[in-house]
């Protein structure tokens, strides 16, 4: 692309313009028909999973397949407005084929009236949108040389939308030609704009014509409560309007006064806090209403304001009260229940409220005031027990991120970052002290050019840990380098950059607001030749730089001061994205002198080129407003942009304090490093004598659900955070792939193609059940399941996510589980049954099937993988439950170092921490940060947000289930004493409770005792069960038998018979035999023929015994699979379900038992989420869920989230 100047065809007038080349299309063929494309059906889910909207036939190129089409439907094309009939609006000087469209009102009359209007259905539509609203602004305004070059402009950017080669933010995506393509009209939303023409501002009056392209603000906040749009309440406001339709907005809150500063008019002022609340409330409020989860927002605060310490603070003690919602709410229906237990589980009526009769009360009020229940919320649980309540239930909090918890306390809607100047830093190192200043005070000491008085001095050190402290424990604050970022500013002749917007990567003046794409880097690597395309990224990056600055050109803004400051600085926000695939791609480790050196070189080539054209494009329309009074201050920053890509000595850079990491250039590929100086020597020389169109240039955003479109692997300069990708297909279900980048990685490295294989399988799985060890498909067989049930569990592998899934009932199907494989009807119509266990496979053996048929998800431990190449496949965090290798931190903070130098703005990306890490390692990640000339930084250690949960429990369930407490056994047994003496419950007490202090003494059995033979058959093998008991009735021995060979197994069951036996006889209870003996599981197992009758399905042979034992001693009804009701037909109907349980008819006798659902129902779900959580996070993800569409595909994007399977992100791009 070059400039050309050419005479005008009618006047002779020179006119200028720019020259677009064609590298990806050719003139007069259209763009499309380089693809390959699909038709697919796509379902927009609610969060609930419900059905919200479908959208059949949509048509886009074959790369889209899966998530990305997934994603661009649902989010990006308009599904409402379009008119079915368009004509052209015939405009002077502007070619039939760009001309914009309107609404054929006379064609749209002979349709019925609600078939006039639909939406886009084909990506097409959606391209030609984009492209052709860039192409006709910018023939409008002057941009192009000629009607050719216009055309050529037109048909690439089709084609590297299209390719999924770069992509545009996402309001370009919601709000681009909607008016030039459809005519589509709306009520102005109170947006302005400056008229090229006129250069004065405007106010738009239809809410479409000037779409709204820009995803980044920041905002000014003075310290006023009301009174115009910079106050407080106005700021509120503002972010508002934002929020509302999906942008993101930063401001710097330092000018308003801290708590107990003085006021103007007598008094003090409450402090910044409570205004931060009140805005934090505001944007939860519109986040609830809205179409965004979270609202996207940064709050900045300057390290000198007098609320420093409480602001740090401020995130992470309204964590800690969400803890103590969580425990109190626990706690306190924990003891509401045992304190209703207590009272109506006692026998006297008259006495049950008096503590002196009823000690049970006693216990469970002591035990609730132990652990701090207020005296009055016990007093009010026992009044309503008096009014006859039985129960009280209280909201019982959780940790979940979109829990009642967390939408209590305040500063969850924001990202929080703290500024930091070199003094600070100088101050830390040397053990100085640091001084907070009244606001009112800077000002009158500015004003009286003195030195301002401090209102409070700090320990420098002391408030970096406390920084750093609470990073730790909550991921904030970030930190923003408050020198670095000024002493890079192109434009202080404006003012200082106070803030940022919320993801930290775009950073200038105040009231400004900046439109980001992204380039997708794979695109650009030839894997057959293993070599960067540099002039079609050149090329790429030259189209996307017009692209944006016509998008400033056409915009509209939410208030005057910022529509104003763009027009006058027009900056812009190009970057790229999946830098870590690449790498890998290239078998090159994330954490790698080669990998920092290729990032900066790639980077410099971005940012070098994207200025070299702004200086193209001020030969032709002239620089920026701004430029002359700050031409001096930008040419020095461009000076050191290039001394950074020479990679010069320290002592030559202009007006740093802290040096940056230029590109090592024995580490970087010839190619790479030639064309990062060549740009910047053009772009040097070219704006030194045409200036810059445009005051910054580029900037690494987070790409998030614009990521997902372009099928990146990873985000900004992320690594990867899976070696397994888990892809949705067009026609359903879903395909589990290695990562893209480990066959191509493994090649590199010089791997043969069966060695690939065999390491990719180990990773991946087989994904059949075909030579499966352990669970063979002659063992299945065996099992009950016939060669076709075995062909759908096959089926389905591809759908599910672990092996016991693949054979849940629900799967299988109730012919198979309740004909074939022998379950109950109970057992079938529960979703977490585990039937593998049922039939007999251990726990053992399903682990290991699991890992052949879906992989290890890791690549440690892969059969022929040297050691020295497991860098290469380091991720983000440990991949699989077995990985233990992860990218350490400093390897972070040095990417983010080599790409920070060619950065107009600056870098949206998290220090991944595992959760081990220490709050030194986080102080160290800043301080390194600093020193290497990272313009911001945001940590984030894993597990850091109580939200998220934990990749392994910290106590077994089994455990959380199984564990009574040692006092509430004692009290139990103490409880039971009491009953059996003859004496009056306060006199029994103490008597009791020195039985139970004391060891058991053994009880023997009389020598002519009453005994009782029960005889089945398990599995096919013979059992008899002999009973002795006490004259009281109660059982005190048990004798086995069997016929299954072996004197050993013999033996083994008469050894344990005896030993139950004595226990029995010293005291143990049975219902601690019955708790753990039943549901053992191992064989024999299976249909249980004779015995009482009443247990049809056993899972063991001590499942069986204990099952008999506790329906015949222990009144356990709930054990047995019939009903003794049901052994007489005369007696009883047979049972129905109703609105109010189980119930059974005798007569005009009525009798309900009442379901457990509402009690079983919540612990079933959250085992079911705990395994999915747990699955997600052994898969890569966070363990998040997406509040948009229910999935736990959730994965670090930036200092945010996104989902990647819905495309959903909790930040603004």
């Amino acid at each position: 692309m070059q400039t050309r100047v050419k005479g005008d065809v009618d006047t002779g007038d020179p006119e200028t313009g720019m020259v677009v080349e064609r590298r990806f299309t050719t003139a007069g063929d259209d763009p499309f028909d380089a693809f390959e494309w699909i038709e697919m059906d796509v379902e927009i889910r609610n969060p609930d999973g419900s059905m919200a909207d479908s959208i059949e036939g949509v048509k886009l190129p074959s790369g889209f397949a899966g998530v990305p089409g997934k994603v661009c439907a649902q989010k990006y094309l308009r599904k409402a407005g379009v008119p079915k009939h368009l004509r052209k609006v015939a405009e002077d000087d502007i070619p039939v084929w760009l001309q914009r469209s309107e609404p054929d009102h006379e064609k749209l009359q002979t349709l019925e009236a609600d078939e006039r209007m639909g939406g886009e259905t084909d990506g097409r539509e959606l391209f030609r949108r984009l492209a052709g609203t860039w192409t006709y602004w910018g023939w409008k305004y002057g941009y192009f040389a000629g009607e050719a070059d216009a055309r050529a402009y037109f048909d690439e950017m089709c084609y590297v939308v299209a390719s999924q080669r770069s992509a545009p933010n996402s309001p370009q995506w919601f709000n681009t030609g909607l008016h030039w393509a459809y005519g589509i009209e709306g009520p102005a939303q109170g947006h302005s704009f400056v008229n090229p023409e006129t250069a004065e501002l405007e106010y738009s009056t239809n809410a479409y014509e000037h779409p709204q392209p820009h995803a980044c603000f920041i905002q000014s906040v003075s310290d006023s409560l009301v009174g115009g749009t910079e106050s407080i309440m106005g700021l509120w406001n503002r972010e508002a309007l934002l929020f509302k339709y999906g942008s993101g907005t930063g401001s710097n809150f330092s000018r308003i006064r801290g708590a107990g500063e003085p006021l103007s008019g007598g008094g003090s002022s409450s402090g910044l806090l409570s205004f931060l609340k009140i805005g934090d409330r505001a944007a939860g409020a519109i986040k609830s209403g809205g179409t965004t989860r979270r609202a996207a927002k940064m709050v900045t605060l300057d390290l000198d304001h007098p609320d420093i310490e409480e602001y740090i603070d401020w995130k992470s003690s309204e964590e800690e009260k969400v803890s103590s919602l969580v425990i109190g709410s626990n706690i306190l229906q924990k003891h509401a229940n045992s304190l209703m237990e207590a009272i109506w589980e006692h026998g006297d009526d008259e006495g049950r409220f008096d503590q002196k009769t009823n000690l049970g009360l006693r216990r469970a009020m002591v035990g609730a005031i132990k652990e701090h229940v207020p005296q009055p919320h016990i007093q009010r649980i026992v009044d309503l027990a008096k009014q006859g309540w039985e129960g009280v239930d209280f909201e019982v909090f959780d940790a979940d991120w979109q829990g009642e918890a967390y939408l209590t306390v305040s500063g969850q809607n924001s990202n929080n970052s703290v500024r930091v100047p070199n003094g600070f830093m100088d101050a830390v190192s040397q053990g100085a002290d640091w001084n907070l200043y009244w606001r009112t005070e800077l000002e009158k000491s500015e004003a009286q050019n003195r030195e301002p008085e401090p209102c409070k001095t700090l320990d420098a050190q002391a408030l970096w840990d406390k920084v750093a402290y609470t990073a730790w424990a909550c991921a904030d604050p970030g930190v923003q380098f408050d020198t670095t970022i000024n002493e890079w500013h192109t434009c202080p002749e404006g003012g200082r950059i106070n803030g940022s917007n919320p993801c930290s990567e775009y950073m200038f003046l105040d009231d400004t607001a900046c439109n980001l794409s992204s380039i997708n880097l794979l695109h650009y690597y030839d894997k057959d030749t293993q070599t960067f395309q540099i002039d079609d990224f050149r090329h790429s990056v030259r189209l996307w730089t017009m692209t944006l600055e016509i998008s400033v050109l056409m915009a509209q803004f939410p208030s005057e001061e910022i529509a104003r400051k763009s027009y006058e600085y027009r900056t812009l926000g190009l970057g790229y994205c999946n830098i870590g695939s690449l790498l890998m791609h290239m078998g090159i480790p994330y954490d790698d002198e080669r990998a920092y050196a290729i990032c900066g070189a790639i980077t410099s080539i971005m940012c070098g080129e994207t200025y070299a054209t702004s200086a193209e494009m001020a030969s032709v329309l002239g620089p920026f407003a701004d430029y002359e009074r700050n031409s001096e201050h930008m040419l020095r920053v461009m000076r050191n942009h290039r001394r950074a890509a020479y990679d010069a000595p320290v002592e030559e850079y202009e007006g740093l304090a802290v040096p940056p990491m230029g590109i090592n250039a024995s580490k970087c590929p010839k190619d790479l490093l030639e064309a990062a100086r060549g740009a910047w020597d053009r772009a040097l020389r070219d704006g030194e004598e045409h200036g810059y169109r445009n005051a910054q240039t580029t900037v690494i955003a987070p790409t998030g659900t614009i990521g997902l479109i372009m099928g990146a692997d990873t985000t900004g300069v992320e690594p990867q955070f899976s070696l397994v990708q888990f892809k949705t297909l067009a026609g359903g279900g879903s395909l589990r792939i290695v990562n893209k980048g480990v066959p191509s990685a493994l090649r590199r490295l010089g791997y043969s193609d069966s060695e690939c294989k065999v390491i990719e399988e180990y990773i991946l799985g087989t994904g059949r059940l075909t030579g499966c060890p352990n669970i063979t498909l002659d063992r299945l067989i065996d099992a009950g399941f016939s060669k076709s049930d075995l062909a759908a569990v096959e089926g389905s592998l591809a759908d599910v996510f672990d092996l016991r899934s693949a054979f849940a009932p629900s799967l299988l199907g109730k012919d198979v589980c309740t004909g074939s494989l022998g379950m109950s009807e109970e057992q079938f119509e529960d979703p977490f049954f585990d039937t593998l266990g049922f039939l007999g496979f251990s726990n053992d053996e399903i682990v290991g099937a699991q890992d052949h048929i879906f992989g290890n998800l890791t690549i440690e431990g892969a059969p022929g993988l040297k050691e020295e190449h497991l860098a290469v496949f380091d991720c983000a965090t440990p991949c699989g439950a077995k990985g233990t290798r992860s990218i350490a931190w400093p390897a972070h903070v040095k990417m983010m170092a080599a790409a920070q130098p060619f950065i107009s703005g600056a870098i949206s990306k998290t220090i991944n921490m595992p959760s081990s890490s220490t709050v030194d390692d986080v102080r160290e990640a800043y301080n390194l940060s600093h020193t290497t000339m990272n313009k911001a930084c945001a940590v984030y250690r894993d597990c850091s947000k109580l939200s998220q949960p934990l990749m392994n429990q910290l106590v077994d369930e089994t455990d959380l289930e199984d564990e009574v407490p040692l006092e509430e056994v004692k009290q139990k047994m103490v409880q039971e004493v009491v009953e059996v003496m003859p004496v009056p419950e306060p006199v029994a007490q103490p008597v009791a409770q020195s039985f139970v202090d004391f060891i058991a003494t053994r009880r023997a059995l009389p020598d002519k005792k009453r005994a009782t033979s029960t005889k089945a058959r398990i599995g096919g093998h013979s059992v008899r069960l002999i009973t002795g008991e006490y004259p009281d009735g109660r059982l005190g021995e048990i004798i086995l038998v069997t016929s299954k060979e072996g004197a050993a197994w013999r033996a083994m069951l008469n050894q344990f018979a005896i030993a139950v036996s004595i226990a029995l006889q010293h005291g143990v209870p049975l219902d601690a035999f019955i708790k753990v003996f039943t549901f053992q599981k191992f064989e024999p197992s299976g249909m249980v023929e004779g015995g009482s009758g009443r247990v049809k399905m056993a899972s063991s042979l001590v499942d069986w015994i204990f099952r008999e034992l506790a329906i015949e001693y222990a009144g356990r009804d709930d054990l047995a699979h019939v009903a003794v009701e049901d052994f007489n037909q005369f007696s009883i109907s047979k049972p129905e379900m109703t609105d109010e349980g189980v119930m059974r008819t005798e007569g005009e006798k009525r009798e309900v038992q009442m379901t457990l659902d509402a009690t079983v129902a919540p612990l079933q779900e959250r085992d079911e989420e705990a395994r999915a959580i747990q699955a997600a996070r052994e898969r890569g993800f966070t363990g998040d869920i997406c509040d948009d569409c229910g999935s736990s595909q959730m994965v670090r994007n930036g200092t945010c989230l996104k989902c990647n399977d819905c495309g959903s992100t909790t930040g603004c791009s």
